[in-house]
């Protein structure tokens, strides 16, 4: 029997050792899916809380193929600057007993019963109940500030002509303002996880639904949008 030189068995015990290694060492485990996704719906259902009508949620599954470490902590939030509706991306991070970040797309429908015109309306018109029809549809699909209670239209005059079937927004119509020039407002903050109340004075005189912008006793000037409770609402 021909005996291995002191080289080659050096080689072999080393290519047995790293068999052994391998063979205790199961492959790393991966992260589940179905956690992840169930945070980032528990945040999401927490964020539309409150808005009108039925919301429904969609969610993408993390790959189940990822090589993330499993989590023992998760916690998700929504990009700041980030409306909780419509398609967004929910971000989801690791903070025990690693650390890392993943984002999963979302879909969220408000569906709710909306106003759309009945019929051609002239410039200057005032609106009446037969003007209007009610329709049902995704919220989020629609123009900003699509009116949903007739009350917010019936009585008022068109700033312009109007075609039949359009959704009807608060700037189509001559709405009392909600907000006027050099009025206190309440500013209302909100973001990730935080909701901050201050105040300021208006700098302009705005409806509900349009652009305001407010000067803060710093001397900082921001832009909201006027609430019907004549409010300033500003999102991060």
């Amino acid at each position: 029997m021909k005996i291995p030189s002191p080289a080659a068995r050096r080689h072999v015990c080393a290519l047995t050792t790293f068999g052994l290694v391998l063979a205790a060492s199961p492959l790393q485990a991966q992260q589940a899916p179905a956690p992840v996704t169930a945070v980032a719906r528990q945040l999401l259902e927490l964020e539309t809380r409150g808005l009108p009508g039925r919301v429904e949620l969609q969610i993408s599954a993390l790959d189940a193929r990822n090589q993330l470490p499993p989590c023992a902590q998760l916690e998700a939030f929504i990009p700041g600057g980030t409306r909780p509706w419509g398609a967004i991306s929910v971000g989801v991070r690791c903070e025990s007993p690693v650390t890392w970040q993943v984002y999963l797309q979302a879909r969220v429908a408000v569906i709710n019963d909306y106003l759309v015109t009945a019929r051609p309306l002239r410039a200057g018109q005032i609106v009446g109940p037969a003007d209007i029809a009610r329709r049902n549809g995704d919220l989020t699909a629609l123009p900003d500030n699509t009116l949903t209670d007739p009350a917010q239209v019936v009585g008022y005059r068109t700033r312009y002509a109007l075609a039949s079937g359009n959704p009807v927004r608060g700037d189509m119509l001559r709405i009392p303002a909600a907000v006027k020039q050099g009025q206190n407002v309440k500013v209302i903050s909100q973001g990730e996880g935080f909701q901050v109340s201050s105040e300021g004075r208006a700098m302009n005189t705005a409806a509900p639904g349009e652009r305001v912008r407010v000067r803060m006793p710093n001397n900082q000037v921001i832009t909201g949008t006027a609430t019907t409770d004549g409010n300033v609402e500003v999102g991060f």
